[in-house]
């Protein structure tokens, strides 16, 4: 049962940052409904996607390979000090080559009177490209607690500065036009506040981490990086895909639609709709912070398959608690967003049941990371992200942004296939599929029957909603008691 506490209790503190901030940072999306009309909100959509992809490519599988390099080395400060040089380095010339080509890269994106824009993404991009790794030695040093607070002190500036530019500032012009805030805030720039407010808030972080990159000695090791090199070069190709998957349909949405659809506007819908399903991301996000070092920790212990099928059925439950409370309580969104995105509601139910396929992706895909067998990772992930991009391009001059949903969810399901097969064949895991199905066949049947007893009265709803989520508890309960009770026996033992 130790073993099960410490990945509980490591994944409930980096949920601190993960789950804690992004519910904050989460509620800019609201925040920025009430601010920003549908186009304005799509603009933001859009580019935050290229920046995901980007960021992928800047840290080029070094923060996973880091962790693999590390954990085995007997001197992982020779690791951190050559990752650090050669993410530092490309991070940099990165940077040079974006404002250098800051004008073309800003017609080629569809934002020619914006360049500036290709200079603040730039410049975030390489602070939090670098930044990954010092985030990653406080990981391996296990530290979750100093990796929760850096996190949350770069949150709440983000959000501090977005009130203060979006909110404060026009406030007091609008008070009092001659007010010295007119020497640093221009109502003209608009949206471009929010990506403002990151630059400032990613520089921060940096300030913050300063002492973990200046206290190593820095040493580079060209034989280490040439392996890690190798050894993330999959990774890398897996993170791209992964990110081609999620982030495509956000960037080819306003090269697929007409005008005369309005494709920014259905973006920008999009965008603040698939941001609801955030909780689930949320839960992702803080399990894989956990799960990562816990899996590369472990060595080869006979024991490994079974602990990581158990991590399974837990996190197939806890995720479909998420799914069925979002779905259950989904009037709530109306509330606390504006009525112009109401109209993307429908799309949350098929997001968060992607990413809970993808979750399950990410821990069942452990296999080739243990066994070195990256380049499996990088060959499904290319078709994962083949499959995306077909599906977009097919689906979104018919469908809009549902076809972009639908092709996501599609995609995940063909990816986690083909990691099982793969997996069960280099390392096998004995998963209870059974149970799994079972699991998912209740939360579905209970989702459904949700929605075809559906009222005008959200009270009526929202009743019948705990009850269905009382229902599936008792399922869960009823499937797991013998295992509960195994477990917690051999706590005592312990």
């Amino acid at each position: 049962m130790g073993t099960y506490k410490k990945l509980a209790a490591d994944t409930a503190i980096y949920g601190l940052s993960s789950i804690l901030g992004r519910v904050l940072n989460w509620l800019l999306t609201p925040y920025y409904s009430f601010i920003f009309l549908t186009g304005e909100f799509g603009v933001m959509t859009n580019l935050y996607s290229y920046v995901a992809i980007l960021l992928v490519i800047l840290t080029y599988g070094m923060e996973t390979s880091f962790f693999r390099f590390a954990s085995k080395s007997d001197n992982p400060v020779r690791i951190y000090s050559t990752t650090m040089i050669s993410v530092f380095s490309t991070s940099v010339l990165f940077l040079l080559v974006f404002i250098l080509l800051k004008n073309p890269l800003a017609q080629l994106i569809q934002y020619p009177q914006h360049p500036e824009y290709i200079v603040w993404f730039a410049i975030i991009l390489a602070i939090d490209a670098f930044t990954a790794i010092p985030f990653a030695w406080i990981r391996i040093e296990n530290k979750p607690m100093k990796f929760a607070i850096i996190k949350l002190v770069n949150i709440a500036f983000n959000i501090g500065f977005n009130l203060f530019f979006l909110t404060f500032c026009p406030w007091i012009l609008k008070n009092n036009p001659g007010s010295v805030i007119g020497l640093i805030y221009s109502p003209a720039i608009g949206v471009g506040y929010v990506f403002i407010s990151n630059l400032l808030a990613s520089l921060i972080t940096l300030f913050m981490l300063m002492p973990d990159i200046l206290k190593v000695s820095l040493r580079f090791d060209k034989a280490v990086l040439k392996q890690m090199c190798y050894y993330g070069f999959p990774v890398l190709i897996v993170g791209i895909a992964g990110m081609l998957s999620q982030g495509i349909d956000k960037i080819l949405i306003p090269f697929l639609l007409p005008e005369s659809q309005k494709p920014m506007e259905q973006l920008g819908i999009y965008g603040a709709n698939f941001k609801m399903a955030v909780l689930m991301n949320m839960f992702i996000q803080a399990f894989r912070y956990a799960f990562e070092p816990f899996f590369f920790a472990r060595g080869n212990s006979k024991e490994d398959p079974v602990v990581y099928a158990r991590v399974m059925n837990y996190f197939v439950i806890f995720g479909l608690f998420i799914f069925l409370g979002m779905t259950m309580y989904i009037d709530v969104l109306k509330i606390i967003i504006n009525e112009q995105y109401h109209s993307g509601l429908k799309v949350v139910p098929i997001i968060l049941m992607a990413n809970l396929i993808y979750g399950m992706y990410y821990t069942q895909s452990l296999w080739y990371k243990v066994t070195d067998k990256t380049k499996y990772g990088a060959y499904q992930s290319i078709i994962e992200a083949i499959v995306a991009i077909t599906l977009n391009i097919l689906l979104i001059p018919i469908y809009g942004y549902m076809g972009s949903a639908a092709a996501l969810f599609t995609s995940y399901i063909v990816v986690l296939t083909i990691s099982y097969f793969l997996g069960q064949k280099y390392y096998p895991v004995p998963y209870n599929l059974k149970k799994i199905a079972v699991y998912f066949v209740i939360a579905l049947v209970l989702y459904v029957a949700s929605k075809l007893v559906e009222t005008s009265q959200s009270l009526v709803n929202y009743a019948v909603g705990t009850l269905f989520i009382g229902i599936f508890t008792a399922a869960v309960f009823t499937i797991e008691k013998n295992e509960l009770k195994s477990l917690f026996k051999f706590s005592k033992k312990k």
